[in-house]
């Protein structure tokens, strides 16, 4: 039973491809200036670059398009307004709060751009009579989106690289059609005046070579951004096509975490692309059309979140109540972030054996759950705290650090040396391990590393603070084992309200709110957490709820659980036959980047009212397109000045 699992003693590279260096492109150009590379950009296939052979004559070149493009931003160098922590909460228009410079940000853009003439194309072929359809692109588009996200990837070379791939997998699905006959209709390649001087995305992917460099590829990417769109659009709408295009980009990354593990769905990449190919059509400057569209992308969200969790229960077995030592042990030592399941479970093999210790990191918290993963001996712990503090937990670990998706800081030079990249991440001068033709990796650049370094001694960690244990595994199927004993602690009155915290952690002093929050909660309720949001109250002492032995503070995972929370509020809605806005219920979400946005919009699809969203609103919807949201779904922002009023107002379900 779960209450009886909460007293249980602790139970215990495509090839290997490095890239970069300290000479990398992001150095330079963050700083102005293009000295010598160590390790140099790709030319890509389709590029003419006439200083192939003169590096000092293409380092001018690139310097004289970056002056021309920095020149024609006028005052602001880019828009970046993606992420909850955005300058001044309006928008980064120097350098991004995350360390984004503004020639990554142009490239993203550009990537953007790119994959939205790509999912075009691949949305025409799918429905035209030959019925065309292409995994490939299906796993590039979801991955290459995926790469755009807060903390993703930071290195530029990268982004030319998933650029020019777009541009290949265009071409080679044109070549596919024209064979099968299928025609693009010019009603499709009509151009739309938010894209401003740039043609239809479709007509700019099927363009011949183009580019002469990486210059021009800069002086491109920063016609498409943001601003070129509020010019046309004004910022109302403009922001709630990104609302659509951030949800996208939450979904991409769900999807790609199945796809890791073996789960497509050939429907959910459909809907996908057709979504994107809304972006590029008359109906995307209809305030309706594109309300209808973000809700359909919470529709496929749903979708997708049901499938990662069908993969990582069908791989790893159902999460159960399982303590987690936060307290490390002597030895030498790989710390795991991320949220990637699969990456860390090749890794427990590949180190198998070898006396290293496996630590989880941020949100990997939640993989000592697993049956598939606990079994392990050797992944021993967890250490550090949420994301935004890895600069502290990097700089503090003695051994290796292996990021295996969303969130990653550009790194301090204390540990650069120590940290290795995989999947879509990426930063520059930083090692980034690839996965064969079959998915495999080989981590043995980390493994060495590892082996390398000191670890843990003995005397290291008399010197650590002692800190308790935590408890992870409430998934859906745990929770929903003690239903019964809920229901009557409702219905006899000891449970009086729930509380489902979820979504992320960040560092702004706002975000003390959650951790105010529960100071103020009476002990006749309960906490469900989801998400390094958990953070601010995992390692409290919450006991039980009077009465009954259910814990009060119940983990559910990671963000990419929020289906398991979905699940448990409406099998009560069912039992109480209600719905789940008449549950004594309360959402309170702490959101930052684009996987929260695909969750907000799910719970919107799923018509759910009254939810609470801080600690302050998404810089991309301006006013107007908040009191939509409000007048249809009472969207509340977070008291972050008056958490107690706040906690006042949940107990009466407003």
């Amino acid at each position: 039973m779960l209450a009886r699992c909460m007293t249980m003693g602790s139970s215990t590279v495509r090839g290997q491809l490095v890239r970069g260096g300290p000479g990398s492109l992001n150095a330079g150009v963050a700083r102005g200036t293009m000295g010598r590379r160590t390790g140099a950009v790709r030319v890509m296939a389709w590029q003419w670059n006439p200083f192939a052979g003169d590096q000092q004559a293409r380092d001018a070149a690139i310097k004289t398009k970056m002056a021309e493009a920095n020149k024609a931003l006028e005052h602001d160098k880019m828009l970046c307004y993606q992420c909850e922590q955005t300058k001044s909460g309006t928008g980064c228009t120097d350098i991004g709060v995350c360390g984004k410079t503004p020639e990554v940000s142009a490239l993203q853009d550009l990537l953007i751009y790119s994959v939205k003439g790509l999912a075009s194309l691949a949305h025409i072929a799918r429905n035209s009579p030959a019925k065309i359809e292409d995994p490939a692109i299906n796993d590039f588009i979801n991955g290459a989106i995926f790469a755009t996200l807060t903390n993703v990837n930071f290195a530029d070379d990268r982004f030319l690289e998933f650029v020019t791939q777009a541009r290949a997998h265009h071409a080679r699905l044109s070549a596919k059609m024209a064979a099968a006959g299928v025609q693009v209709p010019d009603s499709a390649t009509a151009q739309q005046p938010w894209f401003g001087s740039m043609p239809h995305p479709l007509v700019w992917n099927s363009q011949a070579a183009a580019l002469g460099g990486v210059g021009d590829m800069l002086e491109v990417g920063h016609k498409t951004g943001i601003a070129e769109r509020q010019k046309v659009l004004g910022e109302t709408l403009a922001g709630l096509q990104e609302l659509l295009m951030y949800g996208l980009k939450g979904v991409c990354a769900y999807a790609h975490h199945a796809t890791a593990l073996g789960f497509t769905d050939p429907t959910v990449y459909a809907e996908i692309q057709e979504l994107l190919h809304f972006l590029n059509t008359p109906g995307a400057k209809d305030v309706g059309q594109v309300l209808d569209a973000c809700f359909k992308c919470g529709a496929t969200n749903f979708k997708v979140l049901e499938m990662l969790s069908n993969a990582h229960s069908d791989t790893f077995g159902h999460p159960t109540p399982t303590p987690v030592t936060l307290n490390p042990v002597p030895g030498k030592a790989i710390l795991v972030t991320g949220h990637d399941m699969h990456d860390l479970h090749m890794l427990l093999e590949q180190t198998a054996g070898k006396g290293i210790n496996v630590y989880t990191h941020g949100e990997m918290l939640p993989a000592h759950g697993y049956p598939g993963l606990k079994k392990y001996p050797h992944l021993v712990g967890h250490f550090g705290g949420a994301w935004y503090r890895q600069k502290i937990d990097f700089a503090e670990f003695p051994g290796a650090v292996a990021v295996t998706t969303n969130c990653v800081l550009d790194p301090l030079q204390v540990y650069k040396e120590n940290i290795f990249t995989i999947n879509e991440t990426g930063l520059s001068g930083v090692p980034h391990i690839s996965a064969d033709a079959n998915g495999h990796k080989d981590f043995t650049p980390i493994i060495n590393r590892a082996l390398q370094l000191p670890g843990f001694t003995a005397e290291r960690i008399e010197k650590l603070p002692k800190k308790n244990n935590v408890t992870v595994g409430f998934g859906h199927k745990a929770v929903l084992s003690v239903a019964p004993q809920v229901i009557d602690a409702i219905q006899s009155g000891r449970l009086e309200h729930i509380f489902l915290v979820g979504g992320c952690d960040g560092s702004e002093p706002q975000r003390k709110y959650y951790s105010k929050l529960y100071q103020y909660m009476p002990t006749n309720t309960m906490v469900l957490t989801l998400g390094c949001g958990k953070f601010r109250i995992f390692d409290q002492d919450f006991g039980t709820l009077p009465g009954t032995d259910l814990p009060r503070l119940l983990d559910m995972g990671q963000c990419n659980d929020s289906y398991s929370a979905l699940v448990v509020a409406t099998e009560l809605a069912k039992v109480f036959k209600t719905d789940v806005n008449s549950l004594p219920l309360s959402l309170d979400l702490s959101w930052f980047e684009q996987k929260a946005v695909a969750v907000l919009l799910t719970l919107l699809h799923l018509g759910v009212r009254n939810i609470r969203l801080g600690p302050r609103l998404p810089a991309f919807l301006t006013p107007e397109a908040v009191g939509v949201l409000v007048e249809k779904f009472n969207l509340i922002p977070a008291n972050v000045a008056d958490p107690a009023a706040d906690m006042q107002m949940m107990m009466k379900s407003k």
